[in-house]
């Protein structure tokens, strides 16, 4: 169906209330996992995030890859090992993840952006200081807790124009590498900056409370709320360390914080810049 120039208008127009509202505002953006796997997609993502970006929105971008990481991994003859849902790090594993997620994902998103003419540049968490971490748990290898988020470089970067991209490696002064839940990053970042608004985009809808029914998307959730629809279930299996990263970030000082599917096109604009919305919205 063809959009008359009327409609565009109208479209823009019920947009610029929220484009008033994040104008000027940090926006952090999570993004990894299954929902990168498209590159096409992967390619409508970036476009989204500069366009954000060019019409005043400070956007920061952290990213995961757990999928690309295990594929390394196999083709370099090394088994992936989960605990709990983590991935059991030891020190080449360690150096995996950093080449992975610090050089190849880091720079093809970079470069993505820099193609839709957005003045996007990588981190890691080692550069000046920018995520401390501890070893979470001898069982886990290099798996890191943060201990401390330092978020000038982030500053520096956005009070100059540029929309930082960074990998979730954390680093200690003894110079060790520790691999960094991205959900947990972007949280602690988030929280760190207190940014308007956390979007973590992954590869389903939101919360359901039916996990078969579509149509049963809650599309607001108080954190106080959080404890009791995990007792009754609907939260529950992989989703319970996602909401509880959701709650982290409110409680460090986080406006709201969305859930939304990343393998929708546009889904970040839809949930930004319309009524509707499209995933579940933490306040």
């Amino acid at each position: 169906m063809e959009i008359t120039n009327a409609q565009r208008a109208e479209v823009l127009v019920k947009a610029l209330p929220y484009i008033q509202k994040y104008t000027g505002k940090v926006v952090v953006i999570k993004y990894g996992g299954n929902a990168m796997i498209n590159e096409e997609l992967k390619g409508a993502v970036m476009g989204d995030l500069a366009l954000l970006s060019l019409i005043g929105v400070k956007i920061v971008l952290v990213h995961g890859g757990g999928p690309e990481i295990s594929e390394t991994m196999k083709k370099m003859g090394k088994e992936s090992v989960f605990v709990d849902g983590l991935r059991v790090t030891d020190r080449e594993t360690a150096e995996i993840v950093q080449m992975v997620l610090s050089g190849k994902i880091n720079k093809s998103l970079v470069n993505l952006l820099n193609n839709a003419d957005c003045r996007a540049i990588g981190l890691s968490g080692a550069d000046d200081g920018l995520i401390e971490a501890v070893q979470k748990d001898p069982r886990l290898g290099y798996v890191g807790e943060i201990t401390k988020v330092n978020p000038q470089i982030i500053h520096d970067l956005l009070d100059k124009g540029y929309l930082p991209v960074i990998s979730t490696v954390g680093y200690d002064k003894a110079g060790n590498i520790y691999n960094i839940n991205a959900d947990t990053a972007a949280a602690r970042i988030a929280g760190a900056l207190k940014a308007e608004a956390l979007f973590t985009m992954t590869d389903i809808a939101g919360i359901l409370r039916d996990k078969d029914d579509p149509a049963s998307l809650i599309h607001k959730i108080y954190v106080s709320d959080a404890p009791a629809l995990m007792r009754e279930g609907i939260i529950s299996g992989g989703m319970i360390p996602k909401v509880d990263c959701c709650v982290e970030a409110i409680r460090r000082g986080v406006k709201r914080v969305f859930i939304i599917d990343g393998r929708v096109p546009h889904s970040i604009l839809i949930e930004a810049l319309t009524d509707e919305g499209i995933g579940t919205m933490f306040l």
